[in-house]
């Protein structure tokens, strides 16, 4: 399939997962609830979903007669994965360094067309596991030159296989004196505002009792500018990081390896999305979000791979739903959701993307197995045969080549 344009009858599938369902985040039992469809098939044309249902009453429409046909083979067809947190980032290859500071200078002292190629290159590793929207995070520190250019460099990669979600993320030195930090909140971050380029203004919280007033101006601020707001809250005590994102109506917060359970039911009751990377904890060492507690207390979760190609190099979302099973104790159905759906809630992009229904985004993958809870127990193989973004497809499964006896 080359072209969005014209029909396209995808019929055949052994498991059509759906997921059908509430306009709000998906929370507690609806979390299970994939709308599967055994033996079906969807209608595109023109990028957008036409129909959705069982492939005998699909493939008889008129509208199909003329389609151009994808027998999906007895595979399990589902939405896309939304990868809705990552440092892709990356500016110089082989540098570990987690702090902004150097972050910035290796950014200022790359080509565009580097840091373009480099970016491009996870983009493309993350399609081929089946994800079709990637949010990137830029985290410069307060370095207005270096947080334009990764922007401007974001901005940049329309035509790329993924659609990109830029976040500016304010990571700030460890030392940031008071004073600094004010400097930075009243100064560069409006300036980053202006530009226009970001879609969320995230930040990095810390438990420094003289930032947490100046955090808050921050987030009105973004509010201000009218951009969405998220949280990192990776660090021991966050309880403040969760009561500053609820307060200031945050679209997502992310990480919480060590929310506690008054903060859990805070966040079960606000539309805030919980989005949990089950993949950081296996290289930081970090305990593991408690996932079954949060869904059991009616919070909505989401799951991301925080890929980061020097600190957490994992591309794949389906990796990411597995750990999720593994180490969680998620659901496989509570997983897939929290990778499409709610993933799709966690950038914003709900009513486009993360569900298969008429009049969204005809993004999806069609997957090598016959049952997705199969699928979703699946550690370290890709199971992807094609990635459709917007009804093109964007990654075809290849072919072995065998050596000839």
């Amino acid at each position: 399939m080359g072209e969005n344009t014209g029909a396209t009858l995808i019929r055949g599938a052994r498991q059509l997962l759906t997921l059908r369902g509430p306009k709000a985040p998906r929370r507690g039992a609806e979390l299970s609830e994939l709308g599967l469809i055994r033996d079906g098939a969807l209608l595109i044309r023109d990028g957008i979903l036409v129909e959705v249902g069982p492939t005998r009453r699909v493939e008889n429409l008129a509208a199909a007669r003329d389609a151009e046909e994808i027998n999906a083979a007895g595979r399990i067809v589902m939405p896309a994965f939304v990868d809705s947190h990552t440092h892709l980032f990356v500016p110089q290859a082989g540098d570990r360094s987690n702090r902004p500071e150097d972050a910035a200078a290796a950014i200022r002292t790359s080509s565009a067309w580097l840091l373009e190629t480099r970016t491009r290159a996870c983009l493309d590793a993350i399609v081929r596991h089946g994800a079709a929207t990637v949010e990137v995070k830029t985290g410069c520190g307060p370095d207005v030159g270096a947080e334009t250019k990764a922007l401007r460099v974001l901005a940049g990669l329309d035509g790329a296989a993924a659609d990109v979600v830029p976040t500016f993320l304010l990571r700030l030195p460890e030392d940031a004196s008071e004073i600094e930090v004010a400097r930075i909140v009243s100064e560069v971050a409006p300036r980053i505002y202006r530009r226009g380029r970001a879609r969320f203004a995230d930040l990095q919280w810390d438990n420094q009792a003289g930032h947490q007033d100046l955090y808050a101006l921050y987030l009105q601020m973004a509010l201000a500018s009218g951009l969405p707001i998220k949280l990192h809250a990776d660090a021991p005590g966050c309880a403040g990081a969760a009561v500053l994102a609820l307060g200031h109506r945050a679209t997502s917060v992310d990480h919480l390896e060590h929310i506690t359970p008054e903060q859990t039911k805070l966040l079960a009751n606000s539309r805030t999305v919980a989005t949990l990377l089950p993949a950081a904890s296996i290289y930081s060492g970090a305990p593991v979000a408690p996932a079954r507690a949060m869904i059991e207390s009616g919070a909505a979760v989401a799951l991301a791979s925080n890929c980061n190609p020097q600190h957490t190099p994992v591309f794949s979302m389906q990796a990411v739903i597995a750990l999720a099973c593994i180490q969680m104790g998620m659901t496989e159905a509570e997983a897939i959701s929290g990778a499409t759906i709610n993933g799709a809630h966690a950038v914003g992009l709900a009513d486009r993307i993360g569900s298969l229904e008429p009049g969204k985004d005809a993004d999806l993958v069609l997957l090598n197995a016959d049952d997705y809870r199969q699928a979703a127990r699946t550690l370290g193989s890709n199971l992807v045969h094609l990635t459709i973004k917007r009804g093109r497809c964007v990654y075809r499964e290849g072919q072995i080549e065998r050596t000839p006896k």
